[in-house]
């Protein structure tokens, strides 16, 4: 027995829809391929999107809890939708019961009788065709490396097409006048025969007079213009996981175009794009970061502060340090997706050499590098002989 759909999301039996989408945002964050390393991360991410589409659709749920698990699987497998009322199309010409001798394992008549309970009969009814799926919107949101370390609940706005309210997505006024289409005698699709080397050869294809539609009005809408939806402004708030990189791609279910027959609509995909910072370098999980210390604290060693994307730590210095050289703090990076620790933060060191010196300080460095058996050349500057050093 596969998974039931309710312990997929972690739910009880009586959730709410709302609980049931909070559940499926939580897991998504979890599963989604993009940003899991689990191998069957695409599966289980499937397995909740199934589980959400029809714990969230009511006539779904109901068929879903009526018929349980494994039937309700069974039935879709044979093209049984739910939301449809029954069949999906192609099952009329088949005649007879298409699960008439099924019934055997089932305690029953069969899926047809099934289908009759719950639906009043839908499935052995001539079915139409499945409606199909908005297309994909996809855009972009800029974030942080600040809000990509902490994770942040991010409201945007994007422009995408929506139903037309005017006329309800139908293209004309509810008042309009309607006649039968001539061209398909109302059937929405014209059959076109072609004579071939091969033989006659029969082709159905959408009416281009009524596009379908199988009827034709007396007026179009002005809001739309006949096109069923308008392009409005949205503004939506998507959870940005922490630990999120540069290019990966959230999903917001249902936020895209609007289906053109009536189905559901489609997917917004949200690329992220994370702003560079003042100081850290990201690489990865982990972080870099450009650390100015003095020629004596290089020399001698200190204990320096070293700022994080959490708070500033303590980083000792070693003796004797040189300018580039690379050192590491573990788990101060970036958050690792789905909770599995940090990076590191690199720190490298840069020894910065003063621009300007008092009296006491050049004679002071003099005899520091007399007392090394250095030659100095006064025209040339002992501190650009230092940097060149170093």
């Amino acid at each position: 027995m596969s998974e039931d759909f309710y312990d997929a999301l972690g739910v009880s039996r009586d959730a709410s829809a709302e609980e049931i989408k909070q559940a499926y945002r939580k897991k998504a964050t979890e599963y989604h391929p993009d940003v899991s390393d689990d191998p069957d991360a695409e599966e289980k991410f499937k397995r909740i999107q199934k589980a959400k589409q029809v714990l969230t659709d009511e006539d779904k749920r109901e068929a879903y809890d009526r018929m349980g698990h494994d039937r309700y699987e069974q039935a879709e497998k044979h093209g049984y939708d739910a939301s449809e009322g029954g069949m999906g199309g192609g099952m009329g010409g088949m005649g007879g019961d298409p699960f008439g001798g099924m019934g055997g394992g089932m305690g029953g008549g069969g899926l047809g009788d099934i289908f009759e309970q719950v639906f009043g009969g839908g499935g052995r009814g001539r079915g139409r065709r499945r409606p199909q799926k908005g297309r994909d919107l996809r855009t972009e949101l800029e974030i942080d490396l600040d809000e990509a370390f902490e994770g942040v609940e991010k409201q945007f706005t994007v422009e995408r097409p929506e139903e037309c309210d005017d006329c309800g997505g139908e293209g004309h006024p509810p008042d309009a006048d309607s006649r039968t289409c001539s061209e398909c005698q109302g059937r929405g699709q014209v059959t076109q025969v072609q004579q071939t080397p091969l033989g006659r050869v029969q082709q159905t294809t959408t009416c281009p007079q009524c596009e379908g539609e199988g009827t034709l009005y007396s007026e179009t809408c002005s809001s739309c213009r006949g096109e069923g939806y308008v392009r409005n402004e949205a503004t939506l708030t998507v959870e940005v996981p922490a630990g999120i990189q540069e290019g990966q791609t959230l999903r917001m279910e249902g936020e895209g175009a609007p289906s053109p027959d009536g189905g559901r609509h489609g997917d917004l995909l949200i690329d992220i794009a994370i702003r560079e910072h003042e100081e850290f370098e990201r690489d990865g999980d982990d972080l870099r970061y450009r650390l100015p210390i003095s020629f004596p604290q290089a020399t001698f060693g200190d204990t320096v502060e070293v700022p994080t994307l959490d708070g500033a730590v303590e980083f000792d210095v070693p003796r004797a340090t040189q300018s580039g050289e690379t050192f590491r703090i573990r788990g101060k990076g970036m958050p690792r997706l789905r909770g599995r620790g940090q990076g590191d933060l690199f720190v490298k060191v840069q020894v910065v050499t003063p621009d300007s010196l008092n009296e006491e300080q050049r004679e002071a460095l003099e005899a520091f590098a007399e007392a090394g058996g250095d030659e100095i050349d006064v025209n040339e500057g002992f501190f650009e002989k230092i940097k060149r050093a170093f």
